[in-house]
């Protein structure tokens, strides 16, 4: 669904600029927990964490998926940046959220003692700077690339096939709300004298943490299955393709989605009955330019002759006669 050329560079972009964000904020965080006790604090520490690890995968599975097709891979290795992408998701649940509802439960049942959190005030208000700066950089890449298809925001954020921009939007949305949840934790801890509310803000941290690991890792395994296009989009390639000189209807199509860039596409096609094989094949090549055309993305494309149901009928009564 992306433009080929501007989703690998970009969304490389997006990532780098959110895994050096969040490396930074996992060691501030980290010190600003030791030196306050929090539980919440330390929490949001293995989120940046997993975060950071989800963002090197991410990377690993751009640079990956651009290798070109070879003899091995005929049809590239475009979706081999979902198998990394779905290791990602997996760091995000044990790394983050598994650490988070581990350490809130231990707190709740053992207590904390609670130190100065000054620190903690500080480090989190740098830090929502920081992921908010991160955030802004993929919700722009969302709006471009949603305004070039003309669909909404929203739309584009929930069935792009670039899972790399998915994430960090997705994971800088939740560390946000993580840091507002650590923030009340600490304030609720400042003002009762009781570690139970970093404890419960830890725990809540965990479950935001296990909703976005569980999004990714779903949207990830649908791509890896195989996911067709859009039903508008797969609407515009029929339209694209009937409008064709010589093709009278399509039997069958197939769709397969690859990469933000690589979509397949495969047809079954009744021609005009009185149609060349010359005129048959200039009409393929003519689908395919029109196709690639309108779709950029549109990276192999599949056209199957096959008598229709009339000729199937009338062939059925000549061989019975």
């Amino acid at each position: 669904m992306s433009d080929e050329n501007s989703g690998g560079g970009e969304s490389t972009f997006t990532v780098i600029v959110a895994a050096v964000a969040n490396l930074g904020i996992a060691v501030a965080k980290a010190v600003a927990g030791l030196i306050s006790g929090s539980s919440a604090m330390l929490s949001e520490a293995a989120h940046s964490v997993a975060d950071t690890v989800t963002e090197v995968m991410l990377l690993t599975a751009l640079k990956r998926s651009e290798k070109p097709a070879d003899e091995d891979h005929p049809l590239g290795y475009g979706p081999e940046r979902y198998i990394w992408a779905m290791l990602a998701s997996i760091a995000t649940f044990v790394g983050g959220a598994v650490f988070s509802v581990y350490d809130g439960v231990h707190t709740l049942v053992e207590g904390e003692e609670l130190g100065d959190p000054l620190i903690s005030y500080i480090v989190l208000g740098v830090a929502f700077l920081l992921e908010g700066y991160s955030l802004r950089t993929g919700v722009r890449q969302v709006r471009r690339e949603a305004s070039k298809l003309s669909v909404p925001d929203t739309y584009y954020l929930r069935h792009t096939p670039d899972t790399a921009v998915k994430a960090v939007v997705m994971e800088d949305s939740a560390a946000l709300v993580g840091l507002l949840l650590a923030a009340g934790g600490l304030l609720g801890g400042q003002l009762s004298g009781s570690g139970v509310w970093d404890g419960i803000a830890s725990i809540l941290i965990g479950a935001l943490l296990v909703y976005v690991a569980w999004v990714l890792g779903r949207s990830n395994a649908q791509l890896l299955i195989g996911r067709p296009l859009p039903k508008a989009m797969r609407a515009g390639v029929r339209e694209e393709l009937l409008s064709v000189p010589h093709i009278v209807d399509v039997l069958e199509l197939t769709t397969l989605i690859q990469g933000p860039t690589e979509i397949l596409i495969a047809a079954k096609i009744d021609f005009r009955d009185m149609a060349s094989a010359e005129q048959v094949e200039w009409a393929c090549e003519e689908a395919e330019a029109q196709l690639r055309e309108r779709f950029p993305s549109i990276r192999r494309v599949y056209l199957d002759p096959t008598p229709g149901p009339e000729q199937r009928r009338a062939s059925a009564a000549r061989a019975s006669g």
